[in-house]
């Protein structure tokens, strides 16, 4: 069991770092962490970790990974927490308060960052500090990464520890972002802790057609071919059903703990002939949500066509953001997509992330559940995968089993979903405050 400690103070320190953190503009791109790194170096030292126990390691000055280590007894393989530094950029003039302020304005730190994760990886900061304050009896190394580029191909960052410095990252688990938090859904608060994530695969979608004159118009219009081809994805509503391991797994446990009829409802999307019913049993909001979660998904988001208006351009382009489900091929999603378009248009990759699955059948997995339950005896813990990408992918190749654990408690007005890569990001500090004991007992119980 964890030991008991002053959370009113570790609260405090914790949103202190995270005010520190986003206050230094680690915009990607360009990037330029250095200023983060530096703040959590001197936030260590200052604690007392040995300089020998920090690394500090990347190709780029402005772009360096830190690394800290608590040695354990070495009978167990390490614990690794790992959370990223850089941000997306910020609208200024969008926001209703400075992006890189790191303000409290109504019991919430605002921020770009805040959720997306300067604020997750002061929680990771604040259990690493604990561990060292309090000369825990590790029986595995406890490592703790900031890491930079991972909002854009993690080359500088997550890849680059697990090509050129595997040893400072090796490690049995690891901790990242999104899970553990409450989501408020179908009237229930849901803890969904991240097992898996959705690939990335992004495609160029290219229409060819006959070039000439705009003043006389043909039939051969490759804008026109391609726009048709897109018109034909958003009819089709969505892509065929596949049913993962995790997402079975969680439409049980909510048939179970959902009253009727919403948890009848759940329970038929573990039949595939029947998932696209149960969707339309369910509300909008949810629908939204699911359907991401049981079919490879396809947004249209760039469009490129012609240099001059009263030329019929020879080809035109779409740039499509697809997401591939664990177990899904980038064959499985272009043979998908042109069984809706027809033939008439070409796909050529120019980005891919393989999707990553993992057990929820380990001691990590269960201590998570139980710590859980005790912040919210009245929450449902299900297993999830999440829709969008972090580096766990990285870590995966590195063989390390990766769970997304940043835990704590939100209301249910505050947007958790809508506010990633948003206008005015912030995130309440009751998070932080109902988050830092579970995660220190997760620490414990599997270090100690």
């Amino acid at each position: 069991m964890a030991q008991a400690l002053d959370w009113q103070a570790a609260t405090a320190e914790t949103v202190e770092h995270a005010a520190r953190l986003i206050r230094c503009n680690t915009s990607n791109p360009p990037g330029d962490e250095i200023g983060a790194i530096q703040v959590i170096q001197d936030i260590l030292e200052q604690a007392g970790v040995p300089a020998g126990c920090i690394t500090i390691a990347g190709t780029d000055p402005r772009r360096p990974n830190l690394v800290a280590r608590l040695r354990g007894d070495g009978s167990r393989r390490p614990l690794l927490l790992s959370g990223h530094v850089d941000v997306v950029p910020a609208e200024r003039e969008h926001w209703t308060h400075d992006p890189f302020g790191g303000e409290i304005i109504d019991d919430c730190l605002w921020g770009r960052g805040a959720l997306d994760m300067k604020g997750f990886l002061a929680m990771y900061l604040q259990v690493f500090l604990h561990a060292q304050r309090t000369g825990l009896p590790l029986k595995r190394d406890l490592i703790l990464a900031a890491v930079v580029d991972e909002e854009d191909a993690c080359v500088q960052g997550s890849a680059f520890l697990v090509d050129r410095h595997r040893e400072l990252i090796d490690a049995e688990y690891a901790l990242t972002e999104t899970g553990g938090m409450t989501s408020h859904v179908l009237g229930a608060r849901l803890y969904p802790i991240q097992v898996a994530a959705k690939g990335v695969c992004w495609l160029r979608m290219t229409a060819r057609g006959t070039p000439g004159h705009a003043s006389t118009p043909h039939d051969d219009n490759a804008v026109l071919h391609l726009t048709r081809a897109l018109g034909r994805l958003e009819r089709a509503r969505h892509m065929p059903v596949h049913l993962t391991p995790t997402i079975r797994a969680m439409a049980a446990t909510l048939g179970r703990e959902l009253p009727f009829p919403k948890g009848a409802a759940i329970q038929l999307l573990r039949v595939p002939a029947l998932a696209t019913l149960a969707l339309r049993l369910l509300p909008a909001d949810t629908q939204f949500l699911l359907r991401a979660l049981l079919t490879n998904t396809v947004t249209p988001s760039v469009l490129r066509a012609g240099t001059q208006t009263n030329v019929i351009p020879s080809h035109a382009v779409a740039e499509l953001d697809c997401r591939p489900l664990p177990g899904q091929t980038l064959d499985d999603v272009t043979r998908e997509i042109l069984a809706v378009t027809g033939p008439g248009v070409e796909l050529e990759p120019f980005a891919l992330t393989p999707p990553l699955e993992f057990s929820s059948d380990t001691p990590l997995f269960a201590a998570m559940q139980r710590a859980l339950q005790r912040m919210d005896p009245r929450g449902i813990v299900v297993p999830y995968f999440d829709t969008g990408a972090s580096d766990a992918a990285e870590y995966q190749r590195a063989g390390i089993i990766v769970y997304g654990f940043t835990p704590g408690i939100v209301p249910p007005d505050y947007p958790l979903l809508a506010l990633y890569h948003a206008h005015d990001e912030r995130l309440p500090v009751q998070a932080i405050a109902t988050g830092l004991p579970p995660l220190w007992e997760v620490v414990c119980e599997m270090c100690t």
